[in-house]
């Protein structure tokens, strides 16, 4: 049964996109929907998540350490496609226990970052386990957005909200970045580039057409894409090599934030009139 808290956080989770209060503020969380191996009913439960690069998520079936797996973990071996909400996103996906190599390697990388998963690890004979969620390909379903301009105001959101807690990370690491920290920059850029690359072959070009009025609008923006690029790979440059020096990625950060705001700001005020204009 799910704790009232549980319902609580799921609520909020729902209602804010993706963000919570209280002690979960600053987490990285999704919902997770599994159907019931026995009842077949679905249960939603918010989970914390581990970035795996590219567009696999992974969550760990610690239970806070208790002696048994936790009951969506049986529902996903029973059925492994799942529904995953992040915040923006709502998107079928198949559940993938890893391997023991896989498995410990993931585990280290969460271990290193966060040690209360180690805690959770210490409190219990069982191995926790870490299961991979692969998105299924299909159309993408943007649940809280009411109009085209809401959707793009929720990703932006989501990008603010992520790099703000990278740039956190970086700024409370040790001598170097740690391995789950590095994956969590690498993902971010790599987020960025494809939205980025997304507006420019699609969202740009049909709003070039459309509102010709545009063009200088566009203009600013297909050269903001480039700068921030630039931005995004000096940023894969210094940390995909191995470990790196966070007094040396902060100021790039910094750079990014700063660069990144200034043109999701422009493009919010004047594409998101255009996107929820009516059709003439």
């Amino acid at each position: 049964m799910p704790s009232d808290f549980h319902e609580t956080l799921v609520e909020d989770f729902r209602a804010n996109g993706g963000r919570v209060g209280g002690p979960a503020e600053n987490d990285r969380l999704l919902l997770l929907t599994t159907t019931g191996a026995r009842s077949g009913a679905p249960h939603t439960v918010p989970l914390a998540y581990l970035r795996d690069g590219g567009e696999r998520t992974l969550v760990i079936a610690s239970a806070a350490g208790a002696s048994r797996h936790p009951d969506w973990f049986h529902n996903l071996v029973a059925n492994p496609r799942v529904t995953v909400e992040d915040g923006v996103f709502a998107y079928e996906a198949h559940a993938v226990v890893l391997d023991k190599a896989d498995r410990d390697r993931a585990f280290a990388r969460a271990a290193e970052a966060d040690p209360g998963w180690a805690d959770h690890q210490h409190r219990t004979a069982r191995t926790l386990p870490v299961v991979a969620l692969e998105p299924i390909p299909g159309p993408p379903n943007i649940p809280g957005a009411t109009s085209p301009g809401a959707a793009l105001r929720l990703l932006h959101d989501a990008f603010r909200r992520e790099l703000a807690l990278v740039r956190k990370e970086i700024a409370e690491s040790g001598p170097e970045l740690g391995a789950q920290l590095r994956v969590n920059c690498l993902t971010l850029c790599g987020g960025l580039h494809h939205h980025h690359a997304r507006e420019d072959d699609a969202m740009f070009p049909f709003l070039a057409g459309s509102r010709p009025e545009l063009a200088p609008v566009l203009h600013r923006l297909d050269r903001e894409h480039r700068a921030i690029a630039a931005l995004l790979d000096d940023i894969q440059s210094l940390v995909s090599a191995g470990p790196a020096d966070p007094l040396h990625v902060l100021p790039e950060f910094d750079r990014l934030a700063d660069e990144l705001e200034r043109h999701l700001a422009y493009e919010e005020e004047h594409v998101i009139p255009a996107l929820n204009a009516p059709a003439s």
